[in-house]
């Protein structure tokens, strides 16, 4: 009798650990938050997704308000298009634009959305016309570089103009005490 009481508890505790782990790797997945509400699918088109994953978060005002359902790539465009599925809880106007968005610096990507003050509101099978892309910052960085290397470049003269004027006032300034 005391073996099998020890068994039982063993045995729970061994399912307990198994659901834990499920719960971690839902978790680590993004798929925690498997919702069974009611939604509606709305599109966007951007010319640059960056990171934006499947399953990634649709935030409207820092809550989460839907999902990404899918990404596709049109050939006609050249830009994707981003299937979102809202919960129909939440209601946007027709003129609601949507910006790409990284929590924190490297963060994850997700979509933002901004309300507009359309009286008429999204409905299933709706599209976002006003979007913003991704801020991609490896590009950002090859945009700052290039415009100091273009900076340095083409500023020989007209600069050296301002920085002995420049000189001269912060001696004058940094001597008065």
């Amino acid at each position: 009798m005391k073996r099998n009481t020890l068994d039982f508890w063993v045995g729970l505790f061994v399912v307990a650990g198994f659901v834990a782990l499920l719960f971690l790797a839902l978790k680590a997945g993004n798929m925690s938050s498997l919702s069974f509400q009611d939604t509606y699918t709305v599109q966007a088109r951007f010319d640059n997704i960056g990171g934006l994953k499947p399953r990634a978060p649709v935030k409207s005002a820092g809550v989460v308000v839907g999902r990404v359902a899918d990404i596709r790539f049109d050939d006609k465009t050249y830009q994707a298009t981003v299937s979102m599925k809202l919960d129909k809880q939440y209601q946007f106007p027709k003129d609601t634009s949507a910006k790409i968005l990284t929590s924190g610096l490297l963060g994850e990507q997700y979509i933002g959305l901004e309300a507009g003050g359309d009286p008429a509101m999204l409905a299933e099978g709706s599209r976002i016309t006003m979007t913003q892309s991704a801020v991609v910052l490896e590009n950002l960085i090859g945009q700052f570089l290039y415009n100091k290397a273009a900076d340095a470049g083409a500023g020989g003269n007209s600069n050296n103009s301002n920085n002995a004027s420049g000189s001269a006032a912060s001696g004058a300034a940094g001597g008065v005490k």
